[in-house]
């Protein structure tokens, strides 16, 4: 969690925030930080969740967009041409 002060120290972003897990995905090791008072105690939270489920506890951090609509794109290829 101290790493994570640091980072929003050298690098202000608004609040809420969203913590997620590195290698994860499903929405476990996922949470939303309403208020810098809440960080210490979510991130640990997180992180702790995130290694439990996937075996890392590395998190990151990025804003949180409460009206925002989800799009995912996968693309995969042969290594051959681009």
């Amino acid at each position: 969690a101290a790493e994570a002060q640091d980072f929003l120290k050298a690098n202000p972003m608004k609040f809420p925030l969203l913590l997620k897990a590195s290698f994860g995905g499903g929405g476990r090791g996922q949470a939303v930080v309403l208020k810098p008072e809440d960080l210490a105690e979510t991130f640990a939270k997180c992180s702790k969740e995130a290694e439990m489920s996937f075996g890392r506890g590395e998190v990151f951090i990025e804003s949180f967009l409460a009206k925002a609509r989800h799009i995912e794109v996968q693309v995969m290829g042969d290594g051959k041409q681009c």
